[in-house]
């Protein structure tokens, strides 16, 4: 199956898509794919092209993002929040030379400073739908055309280094969306998309699973609480798809009868503490799915099942997906142990745009190495113990920050907590919590040492404790623990 074909999977007289006042049918959704497909090979756009969408989310989006599949080319969807050097780089890295944007760029300066000399053509995505006098049918794609080509480039967040582009091809995308057919959705169902398209979470989980199951969405261009909740309870939302610091706020500023009509809220893009998996269960009785993924994987690995959901757990792999856990010299480690995650499926990427080396390393022996560290249980949940770039090794034993922000978690007036390795003269690394406070309370740093003392091995009690204002965060919601760390690091230095 091609992606684009999804928009045939509904009902042509069924409900595909509310964008404001807009209610879109599937019948006028295969339209607005055709007219704009037709647009896009007007103006030059062939097989293996890559074509930036940098846009909110919005029915064109989807419209351009199918358009541009069926037409062999390829999308690279573009973080509408990056500066203009960061979108630069994707340009030149990808080879774009289309750009659908619902603003006009100048990137004329960033672009120079890339030594990128060619000219990138700028289209209103607004116009993309819209069907325009005297074009001609683009051509059907060609038979040797088939279903491993790639569809989309994601790039990273490029939390070491410059970011890199997974290439995930049509098959990836959909395997991915079939295999979450364990959610158990149907034509009946209406999802609520409020994660940025560009992100491979939101446009997986929001956007390709209710199309494959010929259901309706209900698009929001940004987060903002009222709106949000307002929205699920209006348009009776029963899919909704997040990531922990919306559960938080919408604990915080729903009622039980806004949440009503909820049949599922799964969360993903960062680890989900257990405190506002709690919190979001005893205020609204939904035990929210917590599942797990990576660009790399299209990027859905594992959930929850619905009528057993584990709170603290990231579920069960999803069907036709493997899983081992290596050490690390690459061996598999004792069951229930804590090793390496690594994975394969048909929801893997192809693998990192121009970079084989990091492709080789990235697939080593056929599997997919997350860089997460992880174990399994009797029954087949998986749990995530931390990153094995954020674990602090200090005297030679090894501490799982996760561990330690959960308890921190746990404590009266605690909003918001990370805890990062920093260099440590005698231990080589020591823990550092940064942490955030509910407005109008206040933490009493010696009982918090003492909270965590009972609780924890002395080893892993962290050196220092930081209050913030609040914790930066990246664009896809998780907690920015490379930005606390280089601005503490240049506070030391002034």
């Amino acid at each position: 199956m091609f992606v684009h074909e999804l928009l045939y999977r509904g009902e042509p007289d069924a409900l595909a898509i509310v964008d404001h006042d807009r209610r879109l049918t599937y019948r006028d959704i295969q339209e607005g794919m055709i007219n704009c497909r037709n647009r896009l090979y007007a103006v030059g756009i062939r097989r293996g092209d890559r074509v930036g969408i940098f846009s909110r989310n919005s029915a064109e989006y989807v419209m351009c993002y199918m358009a541009i599949a069926s037409l062999g080319a390829i999308s690279v969807p573009i973080n509408f929040q990056l500066s203009n050097r960061e979108i630069a780089y994707i340009i030149k890295d990808a080879g774009i030379r289309h750009l659908l944007t619902y603003q006009p760029l100048n990137l004329v300066d960033a672009m120079a400073a890339m030594h990128w000399d060619r000219r990138v053509y700028q289209h209103d995505i607004r116009n993309a739908m819209k069907k325009k006098a005297g074009l001609k049918n683009a051509p059907e794609l060609p038979a040797d055309f088939d279903e491993n080509n790639p569809c989309v480039i994601i790039y990273t967040s490029g939390t070491t280094g410059s970011p890199k582009g997974a290439v995930l091809s049509h098959r990836n995308l959909c395997v991915n969306a079939s295999q979450m057919r364990v959610m158990g959705a149907g034509p009946e169902q209406k999802s609520l998309c409020v994660l940025p398209m560009y992100h491979c979470f939101g446009w997986t989980c929001s956007i390709l699973y209710p199309l494959f199951c010929g259901g309706s969405i209900v698009i929001l261009d940004s987060f903002t609480p009222k709106e949000t909740i307002e929205v699920i309870r209006t348009e009776k939302i029963n899919d909704l798809y997040i990531v922990p610091s919306i559960c938080s706020l919408l604990t915080k500023l729903g009622k039980p009868e806004d949440m009503a009509s909820l049949r599922l809220v799964v969360s993903g893009g960062t680890t989900l503490p257990l405190k506002i998996a709690e919190d979001f269960r005893d205020k609204f009785g939904i035990t929210i799915v917590e599942g797990y993924g990576l660009s790399e994987a299209s990027p859905v690995t594992t959930l929850n099942p619905r009528d057993k959901s584990i709170i603290g757990s990231i579920g069960k792999l999803l069907p036709g997906i493997e899983c081992r856990f290596l050490d690390s010299d690459g061996h598999d480690v004792p069951k229930g142990e804590n090793g390496e995650l690594v994975i394969r499926g048909g929801n893997v990427m192809l693998g990192y745009w121009n970079l084989p080396d990091a492709t080789k390393n990235a697939l080593r022996g056929g599997w997919l190495h997350t860089g997460d560290v992880a174990h399994m249980d009797d029954e087949g949940y998986i749990f995530i113990v931390d990153r094995l770039k954020d674990m602090i090794i200090s005297m030679g034993e090894n501490i799982y920050p996760r561990e330690v922000e959960e308890l921190i978690y746990r404590f009266p007036g605690i909003d918001e907590a990370a805890v990062i390795g920093i260099e440590d003269r005698l231990r080589g690394q020591a823990g550092a919590c940064f942490y955030s406070v509910h407005e109008g309370d206040h933490v009493n740093i010696r009982e918090l040492k003492k909270f965590l003392q009972a609780n924890l091995a002395l080893f892993k009690i962290p050196r220092e404790f930081h209050q913030l204002d609040r914790l930066p965060r990246t664009t896809t919601g998780k907690i920015a623990k490379r930005q606390i760390l280089k601005d503490f690091m240049a506070s030391k230095d002034k």
